[in-house]
């Protein structure tokens, strides 16, 4: 079972994932305390959630002007966002977990986040019975990056009274047998405060545009897992009725939230931007279905829904600035923020 960390970790980083067998030795850390794999991956994939929650809330616009009435434009964009050195690794013995797992004697008890240091070693922890015999250990992840990537794909229509209405979609899309399916889907609306004060003819005289925009989008991913009980074993008494191991997948939704309020001045084909605003994510990632973890020789318990993640991932203010350029139908973007997790991003669009 102690794979099975090493699996979810390995599907929200989008790599290469490999199901392997069940460890009996971390079936023990599970069925002496089931929130130790929780609270390792929890830990160790802090800098991933909260990057998803930073990349979901970028690149919804990179000037404050609206559109004119049915204009349009498709855009895709990626952002880039940096862990801060405090995400970089943690401490397994500040973590809660219980007396039964702990670092083997000469390892450190500070090991690399999905997003640590190149080249810090990972700690290995001991799984240990109530008589403080070792019972298995294991090696917890390297490092997988140093930024995190999040990618936007959406398109925005112009509507009446200086309003533009954008929306995020990618249906779901099995990327792969080995990665699972991915699905976003969002909604932004901007309008552009100026155009209410300067009416008509005077809009010519604005020194600027300002606006007020928000948006929300929801990614969602899912990846069928098989882990069967082991050869020649049998359920206990506890996990008898418990046979039905199909439904085992693994299911995260990240969402985020922003608003913002975005000062722009078109100059020729250049558009500089600055914006301010406050940004929340979520995330929620489980570990679903009946999970079969050997528990003696001959027998083995069921764990339904094991590892079930649900946290506020950000909530913070976040300063960004930028630049659009429109040449005719093709636009480029760029632009950078300023949060506890500094990103950047860059796109193209086609659009009028």
């Amino acid at each position: 079972m102690k794979k099975v960390l090493s699996l979810i970790i390995t599907i929200l980083t989008i790599s290469t994932l490999q199901v392997e067998a069940q460890s009996d030795g971390f079936a023990q850390l599970l069925k002496a305390a089931p929130g130790d794999a929780e609270k390792l991956l929890n830990a160790y994939a802090t800098p991933l959630f909260k990057g998803f929650g930073t990349g979901l809330n970028n690149g919804w616009t990179n000037t404050a002007k609206t559109k004119g009435f049915l204009h349009f434009e498709v855009r895709v964009s990626a952002s880039g966002v940096f862990v801060p050195t405090a995400d970089k690794s943690f401490d397994v013995t500040q973590i809660g977990l219980t007396g039964n797992i702990k670092p083997i004697p000469g390892s450190s008890n500070i090991t690399p986040t999905v997003a640590g240091d190149n080249g810090m070693t990972p700690t290995t922890l001991g799984i240990y019975s109530n008589n403080n015999v070792l019972i298995d250990q294991f090696t917890l992840p390297k490092r997988i990056t140093p930024v995190i990537p999040a990618p936007q794909i959406q398109a925005t229509i112009g509507l009446v009274k200086s309003t533009d209405f954008t929306v995020r979609y990618i249906p779901k899309t099995k990327i792969s047998t080995d990665l699972g399916s991915v699905g976003m889907i969002g909604f932004g609306v901007k309008h552009n405060i100026m155009n209410d004060i300067f009416t008509g003819l005077s809009r010519q005289l604005a020194p600027f545009d300002l606006a007020i925009a928000a948006g929300y989008s929801r990614l969602n991913y899912e990846l069928p897992v098989e882990v069967r009980p082991g050869a020649g074993k049998v359920p206990d008494a506890a996990s008898a009725s418990k046979t039905d191991f199909s439904t085992q997948r693994i299911e995260g939704h990240f969402s985020g939230f922003n608003i913002q309020a975005i000062i722009s001045k078109k100059l020729l084909f250049f558009t500089p931007f600055a914006a301010v605003g406050y940004n929340v994510a979520r995330t929620n990632v489980g570990l679903l279905g009946n999970f079969p973890v050997s528990n003696a020789i001959a027998t083995y318990t069921v764990y339904t829904d094991p590892v079930n993640i649900n946290i506020n991932s950000i909530n913070n203010v976040k300063v960004d600035a930028g630049f659009q350029l429109d040449l005719a139908f093709l636009k480029f973007y760029a632009s950078g923020s300023l949060a506890k997790y500094k990103s950047v991003t860059a796109g193209v669009g086609l659009g009028f």
